[in-house]
């Protein structure tokens, strides 16, 4: 008398999902498709350039305006910050923390009145370093 074959389970032990899943490779890639991967990174990457600078005739004289006031404020910024760190230390005097705070309002009042003169609004008074991030 033959046995009948006993049924056994569809799913595989444990350890065998494991070793399945190791023991498979990604389906080759058509060096067709590879290509086309690449050249759409660097498209991407093409893409992302900063704007540069418009040598219109009529926006040379704001667009150099606009790098004057943006290097003075960047300079009023670092005076402002080393009179405060003088200023803690306590090397410098009542009179001249009061000079300072003025030379220092001042400026800031000349540099927005000049940029409101060219239609500059204060926020564009920065640079864009790229990678590194705005300046001010």
């Amino acid at each position: 008398m033959r046995r009948k074959p006993v049924a056994r389970s569809r799913t595989p032990k444990a350890g065998s999902r494991k070793r399945a899943a190791v023991n498979r490779r990604p389906a080759p890639v058509s060096a067709a498709k590879q290509i086309e991967a690449i050249r759409k990174q660097i498209e991407t990457i093409g893409g992302a350039r900063p704007p540069r600078w418009n040598a219109n005739p009529e926006e040379v004289r704001r667009a150099v305006l606009k790098l004057v006031l943006t290097l003075v404020e960047l300079i009023r910024q670092l005076l402002e910050r080393q009179a405060i760190r003088r200023m803690e230390a306590g090397t410098l005097t009542d009179d001249e923390t009061e000079n300072v705070g003025r030379a220092l309002m001042n400026l800031q009042d000349t540099i927005h009145e000049l940029a409101k003169q060219f239609d500059i609004p204060p926020e564009e008074l920065n640079l864009d370093l790229g990678p590194v991030g705005k300046l001010l």
